[in-house]
């Protein structure tokens, strides 16, 4: 057994023993989950920096557009089963498997990219959005949809695409207004 089977079965191990824990995992895993931060944070940039949500916003969502085609893309090129359809001993939280295909977790890509450009431009944000993205990932593995280093290899993935999103919106786009500190 390799080591990424061990600390998936570690953690998918824990599955079904909480009633309120796989529930838990189950609506971190939904996609719906993330529309109502994303509205209230749109607004809240709005607020804050109307020119840079103007600019930022629209790149934040093509930037999670294009790597959610980019990790589905590898998914396919890779063609790594999930867990839940290649061991027949662990614990699925419902129906929850998904597609085919496991690697890289496409759930980690899109958080890491919100979270990895949001960092970039505020970078005292990471105290609110790493947490949530950790608790989505492990949230996959414990439904028994990904192994750890499908989502690892999505944070990486993610973090990459976002960071340097906002880098270059950061560099050639101006975005930060004279109001707004690089530190906020």
């Amino acid at each position: 057994m390799s080591w990424d089977e061990s600390l998936f079965r570690a953690v998918n191990g824990l599955a079904g023993q909480s009633s309120w824990i796989d529930q838990l995992a189950l609506n971190l895993s939904k996609s719906s989950l993330l529309w109502v931060p994303g509205i209230v944070l749109a607004g809240y940039w709005l607020w804050l920096s109307r020119r840079e949500a103007l600019l930022g916003a629209p790149v934040l969502a093509a930037m999670i557009g294009i790597a959610d085609f980019l990790g589905a893309r590898l998914k396919d090129l890779i063609a790594r089963p999930r867990p839940c359809m290649s061991l027949m001993d662990i614990q699925q939280v419902e129906a929850a498997c998904g597609k085919v295909f496991s690697f890289p977790s496409n759930h980690a890509i899109n958080t890491a990219v919100a979270a990895a450009f949001l960092q970039v431009l505020y970078p005292r944000s990471g105290w609110v959005s790493w947490p949530l993205v950790g608790l989505i990932g492990l949230a996959r593995v414990y439904i028994g949809a990904h192994y750890v280093t499908d989502v690892l290899g999505g944070w990486v993935i993610g973090g990459l695409l976002g960071a340097g999103a906002a880098w270059l919106l950061l560099r050639y786009f101006h975005v930060r207004s004279s109001a707004i500190s690089p530190a906020a």
